[in-house]
């Protein structure tokens, strides 16, 4: 190839300088087998774990349940692989809803030319089938404005189906039979309780037995608010972090200390959630100026607003620390004495 030539004439070309050299390292290849192999998984786990949830359903009871075995769907699904199909609305519903959360921080990655991994779904045998699924941001991150728009377009993309999901799947759920009543409940949040009131719903939300379409959604909100607490770096501490770097700590402190009364009297998965946030307090540098404002900060009143209509205190009942505590004491205290006569009993032989 030639060198392109200057259309000015020579006397008005500007002296070239010499340039430093400059090293572009290209970013790392994706392994797309992989997360498509995971993205796979997970959609067989949740559609397992959906079938079951649908025959729950069917049946007029909690779809919910702690008195399954977790793995027992799993084993009926290699015995009966047709039996999954029924499983698909809560799967395909809740893999969108996680997709859509985590494309909306990818997409905003790219569009900022920061170099970040494709969803990485992560399957397990649960209640919900999954353990939800995540990005890694390797790239450094050019602004504040650009952490706050990454930040927060992954709640506004997975709350947005979690919506319509919930007004869909809330309007086709019934009541629970009389002899189905279970000592495990939900807790719902205030979008359930609107979406309640707006459908006219006159069955009380722990006496529902939910579709899986409202149980999806009853997920979504749930891992939605999660990402929106204010602290360490999750999505709601990137967001505190891009409108004010300086509160961002004390911010994440408050969180911390918040949930540890939360988890004492309402939830034990606050205290893991506390020791988390607590792990995570220091917050990747990113630039200061030029300062986060108008339209964005606005964006952050939202993103407040989505957190109080997805957060849910006590998502399971009878779990809070004083009643879990002292099943685990009692527990462990008869497991000791297990051991201790067992010890015995082989010495005396």
């Amino acid at each position: 190839m030639s060198e392109p030539t200057s259309p000015l004439p020579k006397a008005l070309e500007w002296e070239q300088q010499p340039q430093p050299n400059v090293w572009v390292i290209p970013p790392p290849r994706q392994s797309w087998w992989l997360y498509v192999a995971f993205l796979l998984l997970t959609l067989l786990s949740t559609t397992v774990v959906g079938a079951r949830m649908e025959f729950h359903y069917l049946h007029n009871q909690p779809v919910f349940s702690l008195d399954d075995d977790f793995l027992s769907p799993f084993v009926t699904w290699i015995a009966h692989p047709s039996e999954l199909l029924p499983g698909l609305p809560f799967s395909l519903t809740l893999m969108f809803i996680l997709f859509s959360h985590e494309m909306g921080h990818y997409l905003y990655a790219r569009h900022y030319r920061v170099y970040a991994t494709p969803p990485f779904f992560v399957p397990f045998p649960s209640l919900i089938g999954t353990l939800g699924a995540f990005i890694r941001i390797k790239g450094s991150i050019p602004s504040r404005a650009a952490l706050f728009d990454i930040g927060i377009a992954g709640p506004i993309a997975g709350f947005i189906p979690a919506c319509v999901a919930l007004v869909y799947g809330l309007s086709l759920s019934h009541p629970i039979a009389a002899s189905a009543a279970s000592d495990f409940q939900l807790g719902f949040p205030l979008a359930f309780h609107l979406a309640a009131r707006l459908l006219n719903v006159a069955t009380p939300l722990p006496a529902l037995s939910l579709h899986p379409v409202a149980a999806a959604a009853w997920v979504g909100m749930f891992a939605t608010a999660l990402n929106l607490l204010p602290g360490g770096q999750l999505d709601g501490g990137h967001i505190v972090f891009s409108v004010s770097p300086r509160l961002h700590r004390w911010i994440s402190l408050l969180t911390v200390f918040a949930l540890i009364p939360l988890g004492k009297y309402l939830w034990t998965g606050w205290f893991l959630w506390a020791v988390l946030l607590a792990l995570t307090l220091r917050h990747p540098r990113v630039p200061h100026y030029p300062d986060v404002s108008g339209r964005r900060r606005a964006l952050a009143l939202c993103a407040a607003l989505m957190l109080v209509l997805a957060f849910t205190p006590a998502p399971f009942t009878h779990s809070s620390g004083r009643e879990v505590w002292p099943q685990i004491r009692d527990g462990s205290r008869d497991t000791l004495h297990d051991l201790r006569d067992e010890i015995r009993h082989l010495l005396h032989k």
